[in-house]
């Protein structure tokens, strides 16, 4: 179909043709020219040259070409279209900077708590020792009240959930159920009722605590989604992740984070509601009832095991991805292994959960916080200490626009659990995160192997998981051959192994008494002194001034005497400080007296040479100026050029001297020149005193700074501040910057990837240098979550400066990159995790002046705790091929990992994972997994397929039913063997196809298409996924994983057969069957030739026929041996969920 829209090459190629023309008779004429990048500029020359052709018709000659003529018919469409407010297909153009201007208005909200002091009625009658007891909430709400919480919070009344509340997700006689339960006093019944659930117990006030709990949460979310409230925390009790839509289980009775969500969806109509569940139980109840919907994600990190730990559910384990058109909506991060702590979650997050929130863009966040993984808890038996909660939760707040609501669910060390619950809510109402008292714990090996298998199993789904790289069958069986993995091909195998034991089957009775965990008493002293020493070392106090604000007019005195337009020009902090003063920032900062930095502490980053170069500046005349300037590299100076640079660094001094003195929590510099260019001995790229290097050093020797960290997120490479500090090991230094193979400014090696420092100094140097122009949101960020966070943890900062150059925004000349203003505002949110919020942000380039002003006040309004409109990752990129710029990121941040993970033990993520295919089993994983490794073939050894094995694809592409790997394989009676005990237990179990179908009557092979396109997408629902193709009809549906619309359509028009376009295997809806039939070679073959390029060998006993008739009986030397080929019996493999 032809596009509505006049070209420009299409309005020029009529032009051109319009001429030829012309000129073939030889007729002078003048044509029409002036050609246009916009569509009306477009349809007026075409225009034009019908003007001038109607001219030639008139005077004899021959009628325009017809390409013209359909120029001008696409004109006239178009024009038409646009009087008719017709909708074009092509994105609305917007203004760049239209969420900046926004967010001028935003500012924070209050944060919301919601509790009652009735919850702690709630209590297990019989016995008087168990976990889930009444001092869970009371010495949580004593604690926020001790560090003065409570009152720096709005409260809300809580509330009690309705009947029609509780029925959207629970059934009624589930309600009913508890209902009944009311204010009975019979211990003796009570007990036993509750002996039929799962780890329960029921008080005569449960019914109403448990509506309660419910009530408050749904009020909670109601105040976020009316704007009343910035973010919130419920403090309440009983939970609820367990509760199912009949069944009462652990603890829960109604499931108050899914009902609020549902609220959410029906009442608020929302589309995406993120739901966070680190509760050290895996909330079964909250997977189950979205399991088929994509409007809520599920993320569940739980203690495992294997299926082990309770609530011991296969379903808890990384392969339940979700079902429907909620596939690839679950998460499921089985722990499996005890005493896991911070650097596990901490990877986790940075990993996994946060670059899968930034692509699907959640408008509410919810959060069930269990604290039953902090260090202490007998249930989990984790090490997650309490000021680790704030480091967690701290990435979260600037996304959804803010709207987060944390919800208490399982918690059973009251130490730890009032602890990490205080420090929480301390988070939400924006104190900065405390600092780590213990060095952050590197990821275990069973995090490593989780988060893996979590990642190749939805890797499918979410263009954010593409970080690692694939491996072949062939380099599993290299490795293999060599005993030992090398230390580059470190091939990870996705494996699921089941400890739980065999799933009950009918009614079950519970035990009611003694069912609380218990740790030895010296257990229990050692986590207690270990407690008590982590309150007593967690800085707590923060200075009063959020921010403090350092800029002088006199730095606008630098300017070039010789090119008006140079882009380093004086209105670069004019105008950011002029923006700030629109958005109403300068009086809510500390504003500092900018200084001259002394001779003295210039040189602590500069030799005295250079230094006294710039001082006899002062007084030169231009021609000398432009001379001396002319001898560096992209340097212009003026006579006030010294006054200037050391006003810029003492600036910077002053505001370090701000943080560290404890005045102000956080700074912004507002000053120029700039200065990361600047190496020690001379001035370069627009830069004269290096101020960030000059504020380290001095920071290390004023205040004995052991760990600083700059991140330089300038667009260009900062070659000064890397020479300066390269031997350095007390400065980290991170440079994200536009490298092109080293064509870029400051061009040259020294900015790429396996430069890492020199001496002591190795490993102190991080370089992600983009090889690609157009780098935005969302490569930053995940090069800030897979690279820049997990290696600023392990480093763990006692400062942050931020070499803030804003020429990677969208809208700089010199850039050509598309950071948005909300991306500078989000990433200054993630550093200010670091180092208990010390965060000093320092101008460096930028050249757009509108760019840097709204990408500054960004950063500003982020350090003030302003909320901010959520970049826009992935809703519209997500729904396009990947770009150029994208695919470069990741090879980019593959080859950083690959040579920092050297240095950095954060980064063990950066295994190969297998290749995989979807099929119409996506969901059983295991199985992908399981094939991908073993590479199963048949006993013999030219295989079903026939053939020399060169000519068969690789294992792990996708391949059709019988085609060959190119490796020596096991088996399939090995492999058979080996696995006899997960088919005996039936979490494997093979199927054979039929052999003959009554329904094969129906088909008409000598009727068949002429070619089938195996990338053809649902007539329905137009998903490009799983589809399946109709043999009667030749319509096309996707699968029963997807929509269901081909098993609709075989229902509806009683067409039984239908052909995979995934393995190509045929499928019969009546018999329930998988059928393998010569009559079936067509239309498998057709699929084969569209998909693979080549003919599907024929793999059947009986001989190939030309005409392709053959009887639809069974042969009978089939019904002996069910074999096809005398040789090999057809099979498939598949793995069954026990939920």
């Amino acid at each position: 179909m032809s596009s509505p829209i006049v070209t420009r090459r299409g309005a020029q190629q009529a032009k051109i043709q319009t001429r030829a023309m012309v000129k073939s008779k030889l007729a002078p004429t003048s044509s029409a020219s002036a050609t246009s990048s916009s569509t009306s500029t477009s349809a007026s020359m075409a225009a034009t040259a019908s003007s001038a052709n109607s001219g030639n018709a008139a005077s004899g000659f021959r009628k325009p070409n017809p390409a013209l003529l359909e120029a001008k018919r696409r004109a006239r469409n178009m024009l038409k279209s646009q009087t008719n407010g017709a909708a074009a297909v092509q994105e609305s153009v917007t203004d760049i900077f239209q969420n900046a201007v926004n967010a001028k208005s935003m500012q924070r909200g209050p944060t919301a708590l919601i509790y009652d002091e009735s919850m702690s009625q709630h209590c297990c009658l019989w016995d008087d020792q168990h976990q889930e007891r009444p001092e869970r909430f009371t010495r949580t709400l004593e604690r926020c009240k001790e560090l003065n919480l409570i009152e720096r919070c709005m409260s809300l009344p809580s509330r009690l959930a309705t009947k029609d509340e509780i029925l959207k997700l629970h059934s009624v006689a589930h309600y009913e159920c508890l209902e009944r339960t009311s204010g009975v006093q019979d211990e003796e019944a009570m007990e036993e009722l509750c002996s039929h659930y799962d780890a329960i117990y029921i008080h005569p006030s449960t019914f109403k605590l448990s509506l309660l709990a419910s009530g408050s949460t749904i009020e909670l979310v109601d105040h976020l989604l009316t704007g009343k409230a910035q973010n919130g925390m419920a403090i309440i009790r009983p939970p609820g992740h367990h509760a199912m839509k009949a069944e009462f289980n652990g603890y829960c009775y109604f499931n108050n984070v899914a009902l609020a969500a549902q609220h959410a969806l029906d009442a608020h109509h929302l589309q995406r509601i993120l739901i966070i569940d680190y509760d050290v139980h895996h909330g079964q109840g909250t997977q189950r009832f979205f399991y088929n919907d994509d409007r809520v994600l599920y993320f569940s990190i739980h203690r495992y095991e294997h299926g082990s730990f309770w609530p011991n559910l296969p379903e808890s384990d990384y392969h339940a991805i979700g079902a429907g058109s909620g596939t690839g909506y679950n998460f499921n991060v089985p722990l499996n292994a005890k005493g896991m702590g911070n650097g596990d979650y901490m990877a986790i997050f940075q990993q996994l959960l946060l670059p899968v929130a930034l692509e699907y863009q959640p408008e509410l966040i919810i959060v069930s916080a269990g604290y039953d993984a902090a260090l202490g808890c007998p249930e989990g038996e984790m090490e997650v200490t309490p000021a680790c909660y704030p480091h967690l939760l701290n990435p979260l707040l600037r996304l959804a626009n803010s709207r987060v609501a944390v919800v208490l669910e399982g918690g059973y060390c009251v130490e730890s659990l009032s602890e990490g619950a205080a420090l929480t809510l301390r988070a939400l109402l924006g104190d900065p995160c405390p600092p780590l008292v213990e060095p952050l714990p590197l990821p275990s090996a069973e995090l490593r192997d989780a988060l893996l298998n979590c990642i190749f199993v939805h890797r499918p789904y979410w263009r954010c998981l593409q970080l690692q790289q694939t491996y072949a069958a062939s380099e599993l069986l290299e490795e293999q051959q060599q005993q030992q993995p090398t230390d580059s091909q470190q091939l990870h195998r996705v494996k699921r192994l089941w400890l739980g034991g065999p799933l009950p089957e009918g009614p079950q009775r519970y035990p009611t008494r003694g069912t609380s965990a218990q740790l030895s008493p010296d257990v229990v002293a050692r986590n207690a002194a270990r407690l008590q020493m982590l309150r007593a070392e967690t800085q707590l106090s923060v200075p009063a001034a959020r921010v403090c604000y350092a800029y002088d007019p006199q730095m606008l005195q630098h300017f070039n005497l010789h090119d008006t337009s140079h882009p380093e020009q004086p209105m670069r902090i004019h105008q950011i400080h002029q923006m700030h003063h629109d958005y109403q920032l300068l009086e809510r900062m500390h504003p500092l007296t900018a200084r001259a930095a002394t001779t003295d502490e210039v040189c602590l980053a500069h030799t005295r040479a250079h230094l006294n170069s710039v001082r006899r500046l002062q007084g030169r005349n231009e021609e000398e100026l432009q001379q001396l300037g002319a001898g560096y590299n992209s340097v212009y100076l003026h006579p006030r050029t010294f006054e200037c640079a050391t006003l810029a660094s003492g600036a910077v001094l002053q505001a370090v001297d701000s943080i560290l003195r404890g005045e102000s929590r956080s700074g912004i510099c507002n000053v120029r020149p700039p200065g990361h260019h600047a190496e020690a001995d001379q001035p370069h790229g627009f830069c004269i005193f290096n101020n960030v290097a000059i504020a380290a050093q001095y920071a290390i020797r004023e205040y004995n700074l052991e760990r600083i960290l700059i991140v330089d997120w300038d667009v260009h490479h900062g070659n000064g501040t890397q020479h300066i500090f390269e031997s350095n090991p007390k400065v980290l230094y991170i440079s994200v910057h536009r490298y092109e193979h080293g064509a870029f400014f400051p061009k040259g090696p020294d900015g790429n990837y396996d430069v890492v420092g020199k001496n002591a100094g190795r490993g102190f140097n991080v370089n992600i240098p983009w090889n690609k122009k157009g780098m935005g949101d969302v490569e930053y960020a995940l090069a800030f979550q897979q690279l820049i966070m997990p290696i600023a943890y392990e480093f763990n900062p006692q400062l942050v400066l931020v070499s803030a150059g804003f020429d990677a925004a969208i809208g700089d000349p010199l850039g050509g990159c598309k950071v948005t203003p909300e991306g500078y505002g989000l990433f200054t949110h993630w550093l200010s995790a670091l180092a208990g919020g010390r965060v000093l942000v320092c101008l460096e380039g930028g050249y757009n002046v509108n760019s840097i002003s709204y990408a500054m006040t960004m950063c500003t309004k982020t350090l003030l705790g302003d909320p901010m409109p959520t970049p826009q990752f992935g809703i519209a990129s997500s729904q396009r091929p990947p770009t150029v710029a994208f695919q470069s990121c990741i090879e980019t941040l593959q080859q950083c990992v690959e040579v920092q993970r050297h240095h950095w033990k954060s980064l063990v993520f950066g295994c190969k994972l297998p290749q995989s295919a979807l099929g119409e089993n996506n969901n059983e994983d295991f199985l992908a997994a399981t094939l991908q490794q073993l590479n199963i073939s048949n006993d013999d050894a030219q295989g079903a397929a026939g053939g020399a094995i060169d000519d068969q694809p690789d294992c792990g592409q996708e391949r059709p039913s019988g085609s060959k790997p190119k490796v020596k394989v096991k088996t399939l009676t090995e492999f058979m063997a080996e696995h006899k005990e997960a088919l005996e237990q039936q979490e494997m179990f093979a199927i054979y196809p039929l052999k003959s179908c009554p329904h094969l009557r129906q088909l008409r092979p000598e009727e068949a298409p002429q070619s089938i396109k195996t990338s053809s997408s649902c007539g329905v629902c137009a998903s490009t996924v799983e589809n399946w193709l109709c043999l009667t009809c030749e319509a096309i549906g996707c699968g029963r994983y997807i929509n269901e619309h081909m098993e609709e359509h075989c229902r509806r028009e009683k067409h039984p057969l239908v052909l995979s376009f995934s393995d190509l295997s045929v499928w019969c809806y009546e018999c329930s069957a998988y059928i393998d039939h010569p009559l079936l070679y067509v239309y498998q073959n057709l699929a084969h030739l569209d998909k693979f390029h080549e003919p599907m060998a024929w793999t059947h006993s009986c001989t190939k026929r030309t005409d392709g008739c053959y009887s639809t009986d069974a042969d009978p030397q089939d019904k002996d041996n069910d074999n096809c080929n005398g040789n090999d019996s057809a099979f498939y493999i598949q793995l069954e969920r026990n939920n």
